[in-house]
C-alpha cells in the first residue's frame, strides 16, 4: 500500500516521542478499584521485585536523551506508584540525566497519588523543577468512593497532605482526575474543588474499561482492545452522555469565568484543532504511536493503554531503542487510529476534534452495524456540538490576534441582550399553556435558559 503524504512527513520529521517510564512497575501502595495497572503484574508470574535496576535505567536514560532531536527532552515517570523506588533513586536519575544531557534541557514530569509525599521529596521536586501531577477524583466522597488502600481505607486525606507539602515548597503541580461512574455526576464540585486546591492545570481522564467475567486465575481480566466487542463494560466505568454532560457542565463555568485563569486540558486541545493546530493530547490527534510506555525490566509496549503481549515491541536491552520506537510495527499502530475508522466516523461533523478518541475505546457498533465505533462517541458528540459557537469566536480572535479569553465578555453581552420573560403574578395565568395559575405550575421553575 503506498504510503500517504501525511504519513511520509510522520516518517521525516526528527525524532521525537515520549516514552512513559514504569520504575516500580505495576507496583502501589493503593489498591484503586478502577486501576487497568495493577493487574500487570501478571505478565510476570513469579516475580516480586518490579524495580527498574539502575544500570538498565542508565542505558535507558543515555539511550533517550541521544535518540532525541529536539533540544527539550521531557521524562516521564508513572507507576504504580514511583515513590516506592526511595528519593535515592531519583536522585541517581538526575544524576545520569546531567552526565548525558549533551547540551540538551532536560525535563521531568513525574505522576504521583501524592499519599507518600514529605518535606524531603517536596524539596526535591522544586530544587530539580520537577512538575508533579497528582492523582485525585474530587472531593473527600468523590476521591474515596474508588481509591482505596490495600486495606480497603480511604486516601483523600492522605493526598491532601501530600499537596499542601507542595505547596509549602511552591513545587509545580497539576492535577488528574478520572471520571468514572461516580464522581461524573459531581462535575460543579469536582471542577471547583479542584481550583480551590491551587490545580491550575486540570486533566479528566474517563474511566472505560472491559471485563472478562470468566479470566482464568493469572491471567488479565482486562481485556485488550484486540478483543472486539467482547467482554462486559466494568461497573466503575463513566456512561458515556454522562461522560458528556460532566464536561458540559464544567466548560459551562469555565468559558464564562475561567478562560486563560485555569487551563483544562480537553478544552484546550478542543481550540488547538478547531483552529487547525497540533492538539497537544494523542487521543484527539488524527494519528498516534509517539506516547509509548516503558516497564520495569526494560520491555516496550506500544502505549500505556496497551500493555498486552500483542503490542509488545521489543526490550531495550536486545533493541536500540530507537528502532523499536520507529518500527513498522509502531508506525501501523498510530495511523491504524486514523484508517480503521469506521464510516460513521468518517462523515461525522466533529470529527476534526475527536478524530475517533482513543482506539482503545473503539469496541461498539455504529448505527449502521459497523464495528469500532468509539464507546463515548455520544458524548463526545453532546460537547463538541455545545461548544463549537465559543470555540468558533476564541478561534476568531486567535487568528486576529487577540486573547481567546474575550469570550467571556462576548457571552455577558450576548446575554445581557437576550429579551427575558415577563414574570407573570402568581395568579395569572401560567405562560406555558397548562391552563393552570401559575403558581400552581411553573412557579419556581427557570424560565429562561442562562
Amino acid at each position: 500500500m503506498d504510503i500517504l503524504f501525511a504519513d511520509a512527513l510522520k516518517l521525516r520529521r526528527p525524532d521525537a516521542f515520549n516514552i512513559m517510564v514504569k520504575p516500580a512497575g505495576p507496583v502501589c501502595n493503593l489498591n484503586c478499584t478502577y486501576c487497568y495497572y495493577l493487574e500487570k503484574k501478571k505478565l510476570y508470574p513469579g516475580k516480586s521485585d518490579f524495580r527498574l535496576p539502575e544500570d538498565l535505567l542508565e542505558k535507558f536514560i543515555k539511550e533517550y536523551i541521544g535518540a532525541q532531536q529536539v533540544p527539550v527532552v521531557t521524562f516521564t515517570w508513572q507507576g504504580g506508584e514511583p515513590t516506592l523506588n526511595g528519593l535515592d533513586y531519583f536522585k541517581k536519575v538526575i544524576e545520569l540525566q546531567k552526565r548525558y544531557s549533551a547540551g540538551k534541557t532536560i525535563e521531568n514530569a513525574f505522576q504521583t497519588n501524592g499519599t507518600r509525599l514529605n518535606n524531603d521529596w517536596c524539596k526535591f521536586f522544586k530544587d530539580n523543577n520537577i512538575l508533579v501531577g497528582i492523582s485525585i477524583d474530587g472531593e473527600e466522597h468523590n476521591h474515596d468512593h474508588y481509591r482505596k488502600t490495600n486495606s480497603g481505607a480511604p486516601t483523600f486525606k492522605m493526598a491532601m497532605k501530600g499537596i499542601e507539602l507542595l505547596h509549602k515548597h511552591k513545587v509545580e503541580f497539576n492535577t488528574l482526575s478520572c471520571v468514572n461512574s461516580y464522581n461524573a455526576g459531581y462535575a460543579s464540585e469536582t471542577y471547583r474543588f479542584l481550583k480551590r486546591i491551587g490545580s491550575g492545570f486540570i486533566q479528566f481522564l474517563p474511566v472505560v474499561e472491559r471485563i472478562d467475567c470468566n479470566s482464568e486465575p493469572g491471567k488479565l481480566s482486562i481485556l485488550s482492545p484486540l478483543s472486539g466487542g467482547n467482554g462486559s463494560v466494568a461497573e466503575w466505568s463513566v456512561g458515556s452522555k454522562e461522560f458528556g454532560k460532566f464536561l458540559i457542565t464544567i466548560f459551562n463555568e469555565w468559558v464564562r469565568s475561567d478562560v486563560a485563569r485555569y487551563y483544562v486540558q480537553i478544552f484546550d486541545t478542543t481550540l488547538a484543532n478547531y483552529t487547525g493546530e497540533m492538539p497537544g493530547l494523542c487521543v484527539f490527534s488524527e494519528t498516534c504511536g509517539d506516547a509509548l510506555v516503558m516497564e520495569h525490566n526494560g520491555d516496550l509496549f506500544s502505549c500505556d493503554h496497551y500493555v498486552f503481549p500483542e503490542y509488545f515491541l521489543g526490550n531495550i536491552t536486545d533493541t536500540p531503542m530507537i528502532d523499536l520506537v520507529k518500527s513498522q510495527r509502531q508506525f501501523d499502530f498510530g495511523t491504524d487510529k486514523r484508517n480503521k475508522l469506521p464510516r460513521y466516523c468518517l462523515q461525522c461533523d466533529v470529527r476534526y476534534a475527536c478524530h475517533g478518541e482513543c482506539p482503545k475505546h473503539r469496541f461498539i457498533s455504529t448505527p449502521d452495524g459497523q464495528q469500532g465505533l468509539n464507546y463515548l462517541c455520544e458524548g463526545y458528540k453532546m460537547f463538541f456540538h455545545h461548544v463549537e459557537p465559543f470555540m468558533q469566536y476564541m478561534s476568531k480572535e486567535l487568528k486576529n490576534k487577540r486573547p481567546p479569553a474575550n469570550v467571556m465578555n462576548w457571552i455577558k453581552n450576548r446575554e445581557n441582550q437576550a429579551v427575558r420573560p415577563v414574570m407573570p403574578e402568581r395568579n395569572d395565568p401560567c405562560i406555558c399553556g397548562s391552563g393552570k395559575k401559575f403558581k400552581n405550575c411553573c412557579a419556581g421553575k427557570p424560565l429562561f435558559m442562562p
